[in-house]
């Protein structure tokens, strides 16, 4: 499958609706859409159907209905979206998006806990750096 297109911020916030419901027609998206986000029916119709066109979603007829169901999985759409997001800002360097979040984000001491866990845990699984 070739790359697919980009997910708008809006489209990801009603492919997340559909992720956490498994099955959803239109109607039932839009019932979950926040009230304070002021979407009408058409807008969550036309934010579905390009969802479907960019490949995020699937869809099946039941009557009357489409019915979405995810094509991807959040997690890979969270690795393309990360990926292209550091491409553009980092050009690809992970590394100063960290420097960056832990500069410029307030980290609690349960944050910098974890994260030593987890470098810990990826040394234990990939060798420490300093040994090779």
């Amino acid at each position: 499958m070739g790359k697919r297109q980009p997910a708008s911020k809006a489209e990801l916030e009603i492919a997340r609706i559909v992720w956490d419901l498994g099955n959803a027609t239109v109607r039932q998206v839009f019932e979950q859409v926040d009230p304070a986000r002021e979407l009408d029916f058409k807008t969550v119709q036309t934010y579905l159907r390009r969802l479907e066109a960019k490949g995020y979603l699937n869809t099946q007829q039941d009557g009357r209905s489409k019915v979405y169901s995810p094509k991807v999985r959040p997690r890979q759409v969270i690795r393309e979206t990360v990926d292209d997001f550091l491409q553009r800002l980092f050009d690809g360097a992970t590394l100063p998006l960290v420097q960056h979040l832990i500069s410029e984000r307030d980290i609690s001491a349960n944050e910098i806990q974890e994260l030593r866990e987890m470098l810990d845990r990826w040394e234990q699984d990939h060798g420490n750096p300093q040994d090779k």
